[in-house]
């Protein structure tokens, strides 16, 4: 406790010169402020932060005027929700009235009323670690509902009931998913008892938010704490039920992997390898774990038996693009993402086919090629998706994975393959051929691209043979 509270005194002289300015402003105007939520927590935790988070009795109106001349800019986008932002310096403020939200059962949107007391504000919040506050100015720590203990207790409890915590705001029980996979905390039974009882009320949340919690969730450090918790209170089954679905029954010769599980490792791996390519100090890839996450949801779909009991998933790696295509636009992410994502889902068994190294020069050319800007992404993939525990072949793979990668970096060496283009532009064609812009400069492209991978760069001359030759034989 006393180096909790170190911590903490550490932390708020260190913001001090923000907190203790808006303090003596927010006084004197005859309102009340408290630094509050997430930043009292984490000062906790000792982990620092330049995003604070304040409550206060002040209406948003009065609280815009009182930030005006002091910060360096002020915005208002959170009006509606009692919200004023603003920086100063290289804090990120966000000021919010005192309120009580709660959600009409058929309602997407939380109506929102203001509040006359801290203590009120604090009981409507998420999470007892969550609800605890420090009033400025004079810095009096405020803790009404446990949360000290619980954060001593690395566990997530709501300040009142978790029923009626997740009826005012279903979201919440995607944020203690979220908590827990980012903080590596547990859940307390109660509350994971509600969220399995009330996991339909998820629905009535906008996708949108509900993406927000699951890329905050798969970022976060402890990812499998956070989706094991999803899957097993059903939440999954609604918002990503790809995931669950992984749980295959297993055939009773045990004769393939648990796919669900053989997932998670994935994506832990990934991380790991996200890590070590990276630097420890290189921002989470959501890309990259996403794609891990998904890259075997094609396995249901595509689950065989054979009739000595094998069991195949011939094509899942192109359904399972499909499928994770049609849920992350579901689940409104841009589309770049969705790309991105399904490009590396679709490609992840393409290594497979490299064996022992038997792939041309050619083969590796396309490679690189069809895996385009994601290619570092596809390395990551490719090496977490190997969890065999015979270390005799886990070994092997990566020998064979590594030669791979030194024969792209040859090859992108000698021949820039990040940007392989045919030996003759469009121009070019035209000119040799003696046509116009239309659908045969097309053709002729692809044909010289396709020369282009199969036997190395050509000089200009020996490609306008090539070129010639083929536009000969065409006609």
């Amino acid at each position: 406790m006393v180096e909790v509270q170190r911590s903490v005194a550490r932390e708020l002289d260190r913001i001090g010169p923000v907190i203790d300015e808006l303090g003596d402003r927010f006084a004197a105007a005859g309102e009340q402020l408290a630094l509050v939520g997430g930043p009292v927590r984490d000062a906790m935790l000792g982990r620092l932060q330049n995003d604070l988070d304040l409550t206060t009795s002040a209406r948003p109106e009065v609280t815009e005027r009182l930030v005006s001349g002091w910060a360096d800019a002020v915005w208002d986008m959170g009006r509606d929700f009692g919200t004023i932002g603003c920086r100063k310096g290289p804090w990120q403020v966000e000021i919010t009235t005192y309120r009580a939200e709660s959600y009409d059962p058929g309602s997407r949107k939380p109506d929102v009323d203001f509040g006359d007391t801290l203590a009120g504000d604090l009981g409507r919040r998420d999470f007892t670690v969550n609800a605890m506050a420090v009033t400025v100015p004079g810095r009096e720590f405020e803790d009404p509902y446990g949360g000290i203990a619980d954060l001593a207790q690395r566990v997530l409890r709501t300040p009142g009931t978790p029923e009626d915590s997740f009826s005012d705001d279903p979201l919440r029980m995607m944020r203690a998913a979220r908590f827990a996979a980012q903080l590596g905390f547990d859940v307390a039974p109660e509350v994971v008892a509600a969220m399995t009882a009330m996991a339909e009320r998820i629905s009535i949340i906008s996708a949108e938010r509900v993406r927000d919690e699951l890329v905050k969730l798969v970022c976060a450090p402890y990812p499998r704490r956070g989706l094991t918790l999803l899957v097993e209170t059903g939440l999954a089954a609604l918002v990503l039920p790809e995931l669950p679905a992984l749980a295959l029954e297993r055939d009773e010769h045990h004769r393939h992997k648990d796919v669900y599980e053989h997932t998670l490792t994935v994506l832990e791996q990934a991380i790991d390898l996200e890590r070590a390519r990276g630097g420890p100090d290189a921002p989470p890839d959501f890309v990259s774990r996403f794609a891990a996450l998904m890259h075997d949801v094609g396995k249901p779909r595509t689950r065989r038996f054979a009739g000595d009991g094998t069991v195949t998933f011939h094509h899942h790696d192109v359904v399972g693009a499909k499928i994770t295509r049609k849920r992350m636009k579901a689940l409104r992410f841009s589309n770049d993402q969705v790309d991105a994502v399904s490009q590396l889902v679709e490609l992840h068994l393409r290594f497979h086919g490299y064996g022992s190294g038997e792939w041309t020069d050619s083969a590796v050319r396309r490679y690189v090629r069809d895996a385009g800007d994601q290619l570092e992404r596809l390395h990551i993939l490719t090496r977490a998706d190997c969890t065999t525990r015979n270390q005799r072949k886990a070994d092997r793979l990566r020998r064979t994975y590594d030669e791979l990668e030194e024969r792209i970096a040859r090859l992108s060496e000698q021949e820039e393959l990040a940007s392989i283009r045919p030996d003759l532009d469009g121009t070019q064609i035209m000119e040799v051929l003696g046509i116009g812009p239309g659908r045969e400069v097309g053709e002729a492209y692809r044909y010289l691209l396709e020369l282009r991978m199969d036997h190395g760069p050509q000089e200009p001359a020996a490609a306008r043979v090539a070129l010639l030759e083929w536009w000969a034989a065409r006609e």
